[in-house]
């Protein structure tokens, strides 16, 4: 039994070595719920080409998006063929409600469906559409466990959006994520939180993942703001105003230590071209050695 616990350890110790780094570009995007009274040129048929366009300019090998319908995540499936996705509505766990989704890059990425799945940020997390933190619309949380397939390192993607108007919620949301990364199965192997939290970096609930509350054993590295920290206009939700100016960034990229943040942004239109959303979205290139 000795001899077998030091082979492992000694083989652990091996893979450990032999590891190389893996990098990646991740991006969060909220793309706005297909709404009707939305018209003009923030209706969804006219502005599916610009965020498509807008996806295309930060060529993400990771993107998780929030507020999705069903018929928007068909139309990003049928405009982004390089990739697949994951993802539920928040209503049903099948397709009604809004998606907090995760589109991969198919020719990169292995994904284990085994280790991929669903929450609800809810006292019940497991009951599609639950809601007991004085949110009054369901709240979720998704993640896949994908491998690289040049050098067969993997990693845990988690993509969330937070209720926008309950800081309850929001801290409980806060503690169930932290819960639930720490529970994954490849405990060992990096993680990335992304989504709209609906709060900005000072906010509890966001600085309690980040680290800046030291409460967390595990607390992750906050991509943006190791980044661009003397930055005072970050903004991301702009409320159609297309407005960089001011503190608003509720859109985040978190990444698991030990990782070196290599860039990072928040992607604005290109001249006068409208925007694609209501917010806009975030990206960050990582390496974990």
């Amino acid at each position: 039994m000795r001899r077998f616990a030091i082979a492992v350890l000694f083989f652990s110790c091996i893979n450990t070595a032999l590891a190389v780094p893996i990098t990646l570009t991740f991006s969060s995007y909220n793309i706005r719920y297909e709404n009707n009274d939305d018209g003009d040129w923030r209706a969804w048929p006219d502005r599916l080409y610009r965020l498509v366009n807008t996806i295309r300019r930060m060529n993400p090998d990771v993107l998780g998006v929030q507020e999705a319908l069903h018929g928007q995540v068909a139309d990003l499936r049928l405009s982004l063929p390089d990739y697949e996705f994951y993802g539920v509505g928040r209503d049903d766990a099948k397709t009604k409600g809004e998606y907090s989704g995760i589109f991969y890059k198919k020719a990169r990425f292995s994904a284990d469906l085994a280790d991929a799945g669903t929450f609800w940020l809810s006292d019940t997390p497991e009951i599609p559409g639950s809601k007991t933190w004085g949110n009054e619309i369901p709240r979720i949380a998704s993640w896949i466990y994908l491998q690289d397939r040049q050098t067969s390192r993997g990693f845990t993607v988690f993509n969330t959006h937070w209720d926008h108007r309950n800081q309850p919620s929001r801290d409980k949301a806060a503690l169930l994520i932290a819960k639930r990364m720490d529970a994954r199965k490849r405990g060992h192997e990096p993680t990335v939180l992304i989504g709209d939290f609906n709060a900005t970096e000072g906010n509890g609930a966001v600085d309690y993942l980040a680290g800046r509350s030291n409460k967390w054993n595990n607390a992750l590295l906050d991509s943006y703001h190791t980044t661009h920290s003397g930055e005072k206009n970050r903004r991301t939700l702009h409320f159609w105003a297309n407005n960089h100016d001011g503190w608003a960034k509720v859109d985040h990229i978190l990444v698991s230590k030990p990782a070196t943040i290599l860039s990072s942004a928040i992607i604005y239109p290109e001249g006068n071209i409208r925007p694609a959303s209501d917010h806009f979205p975030v990206v960050a290139r990582i390496t974990w050695q």
